[in-house]
């Protein structure tokens, strides 16, 4: 199959409605792909919200397509951002937005779910992938639904279909990890005799209990406990989760009429490949954890930030197959690196003595300027930086959404990120910059404007002289950049090419 018969081979299919297969279809649409979004449930109210928070370089994301808003509107901004419970100050991080989101997942989901209708996108519910077969550069996908197993054939497969993911069994990739060592109860209750203030991740001798109000008339209630009386697969009930706050806590401050009741693990799980031919994993499905800090659903959305410009290119027939890989390179070891600090986590919400005095001193530890910037640069998402050859600070990392200025007049750099292109941006007054890009115009957008700053604070790097021309990925992140003397090389021979395909000739 030549480069350009690619956009021949279907759709994107897309096992996964949450909000990773939202935020993936979404993308995808934006670039010019055509997308089926299978759901095997039968709609979105029948489970909560497990997720409820929203991470600074997740919102920026969205701000990066002009959305933010309309997930600003739906929760305010929170101090959610913690370690194992331990609150971090966000406020000192550079971005415009240094808070956590107090967002629920299905409101996420319902946002998302707008987005993707006005690109054309509608999810089909009902329908379970079952089997998958690929062949000939595509994918023929089994779906059962009310009327029956069909067919559906596409270009390729991604499953967003959790932590039990079908694709994920289907298409062969082993889930290495590590095993529960505790269960935690969930639930989104009434409360007639509410603490007198919020307990985020208290202690007790038999376990830790959280007790927090997320909207008014209504609390999550979290009980964590080293075994769970009912079986794994048992439905909670808000009998059970009385039970487990009054084990813990001595008290269940009069919890009734639940809106939703579920329960969690601490086990660790990353699937060994994100890609099989034309298979792909993103969000739980890749990846599974113990939810603490307020990672899960950002993971999933950056997952697929990150894969849906790279497979609508190649669906379009204007990069390669290759790049498909550079997916599971830069997603599998940022997901591997926050795991580890999820892992850790997970040691600090353990009951016990031992590991009470432990949380003490972390606790202390957070205090520190530097500890709590690291902590927070990392929890955020700021400080994720794929590999990329070179060594200026900004290679690899997101780009800061400092002010500029151009003959259109003052505006952001995320501004130009609005139509999910790669974009290469010089505010040198050499036009070699652009002449070199000047293949690629049909497939990058180019522009040039004035510095409104001589420097860019970048998380977990500092502050950095501004730079004379980037080349920024539609994800947001910095591929190529340059000092007073770019590397004109780099930029057309490795950058240019291999984000963007292969030189058109004529």
């Amino acid at each position: 199959m030549s480069i350009n018969d690619q956009s021949a081979a279907g759709p994107v299919i897309i096992a996964g409605a949450g909000p990773t297969g939202l935020t993936l279809a979404s993308e995808l649409r934006r670039g010019g792909a055509d997308v089926v979004l299978l759901e095997r449930r039968p709609n979105r109210e029948v489970e909560g919200s497990r997720a409820a928070g929203m991470q600074p370089r997740t919102i920026e994301m969205l701000d990066q397509r002009g959305i933010a808003d309309r997930f600003l509107a739906e929760g305010p901004p929170s101090e959610l951002g913690n370690f194992a419970g331990i609150k971090l100050d966000y406020s000192t991080l550079a971005s415009r937005f240094p808070y956590a989101l107090n967002i629920m997942q299905a409101e996420t989901e319902r946002v998302l779910e707008d987005v993707a209708a006005e690109l054309g996108v509608a999810v089909r519910w009902s329908a379970e992938v079952t089997g998958v077969r690929q062949s000939g550069g595509g994918v023929e996908v089994c779906v059962e639904g009310p009327g029956g197993v069909q067919t559906v054939s596409g270009s390729h497969l991604v499953g967003c279909d959790g932590g039990r993911s079908t694709v994920r069994k289907l298409m062969g990739a082993e889930f290495p990890g590590t095993d529960a060592t505790m269960v935690a109860l969930i639930g989104d209750v009434e409360l007639d005799e509410p603490p007198q203030r919020p307990l985020f991740l208290e202690r007790h001798e038999r376990g830790l209990i959280t007790v927090i109000q997320f909207r008014p008339g209504w609390y999550r209630v979290v009980t964590v406990e080293r075994e769970r009386s009912a079986s794994p697969d048992d439905p909670v009930t808000i009998e059970e989760l009385r039970a487990s706050a009054r084990r813990v806590a001595g008290a269940d401050f009069g919890m009734h009429s639940p809106r939703w009741l579920s329960h969690f693990n601490d086990a660790i799980r990353q699937a060994d490949r994100y890609r099989v031919g034309s298979v792909l994993l993103a969000g739980d499905a890749a990846h599974i954890h113990l939810p603490a800090g307020g990672q899960g659903m950002n993971m999933g959305m950056q997952d697929a930030f990150n894969l849906g410009w790279k497979l609508a290119a190649v669906t379009r027939g204007n990069a390669r197959d290759g790049l498909l890989d550079t997916y599971h390179a830069e997603r599998h070891a940022a997901n591997a690196d926050i795991l580890k600090v999820i892992r850790a986590q997970s040691v600090l919400c353990e009951p016990g003595p031992r590991i009470g005095e432990l949380y003490d001193i972390f606790t202390h530890l957070v205090g520190f300027d530097d500890v709590n910037r690291y902590l927070s640069t990392t929890l955020s998402g700021l400080d994720i930086r794929y590999p990329m050859p070179g060594e200026l600070p900004l290679l690899g990392r997101r780009v800061p959404d400092v002010d500029i200025s151009s003959r259109e007049g003052a505006k952001r750099v995320y501004d130009l990120l609005k139509p999910a292109r790669p974009v290469l941006l010089s505010f040198s007054a050499t036009t070699d910059v652009t002449k070199t890009a000047a293949p690629w115009a049909g497939r990058i957008d180019i522009a040039t404007a004035d510095f409104l700053s001589d420097s860019w604070a970048v998380p977990g790097v500092g502050t950095v002289p501004a730079p004379s021309a980037v080349l920024i990925r539609p994800d947001g992140y910095v591929a190529w950049t340059s000092g007073a003397d770019p590397d004109l090389g780099a930029l057309h021979h490795h950058a240019l090419t291999t984000w963007c395909g292969p030189q058109r000739r004529g």
